[in-house]
């Protein structure tokens, strides 16, 4: 009994790992080929792991095990350095659906779920198991208001506390 407890327990922490916010679904039709390069950080909530950081970026890449390869970087003023955590990613369902397990540290996995994205794949919008991660990237350092304004308003909907986005510096 105490061993299919542990199991349920553990089972139940895995996916709790790559679970979602409520009402995020992520994008479906998904071309990883077309994912993969790098993207500027232009709005995120803020987290220790970033927290300072401006010229951030995110580059993905294959791993030869099929997984990706995320490699993020952004550099801190105060400290005048850059800043780099490589980690790894796998899909959570299948290659077509935008939700992937994401890890820098060990065997802890969290959701990277992608629940907007252009046709042309020059923005995405990204959020993390819970409505505390959120990111807008881009292919270019700077976006259009427009984008912005569309992002923080699905972002908002879906409860999002956008109020406190940070816009990263790229300059």
């Amino acid at each position: 009994m105490c061993r299919n407890g542990l199991a349920a327990l553990g089972v139940s922490m895995l996916v709790g790992c790559v679970s979602l916010p409520d009402k995020v679904e992520p994008v479906s039709d998904f071309e990883l080929d077309r994912y993969l390069g790098t993207w500027y950080e232009i709005a995120r909530l803020d987290h220790s792991f970033e927290r300072g950081l401006s010229k951030v970026t995110a580059e993905y890449s294959l791993r030869e095990d099929g997984g990706i390869r995320v490699l993020n970087r952004g550099y801190s003023k105060e400290k005048r350095e850059w800043s780099e955590a490589e980690g790894k990613g796998y899909f959570v369902y299948s290659e077509d659906i935008g939700h992937l397990k994401v890890s820098f540290f060990g065997p802890f996995y969290s959701s990277y779920a992608i629940f907007g994205l252009d046709e042309d794949y020059q923005h995405a919008w990204v959020a993390g198991n819970n409505t505390d991660y959120l990111w807008l990237l881009a292919r270019e350092p700077q976006v259009s208001d427009e984008q912005i304004e569309a992002f923080e308003a699905r972002a908002a909907e879906l409860g999002f506390a956008t109020d406190e986005l940070i816009y990263v510096e790229h300059d």
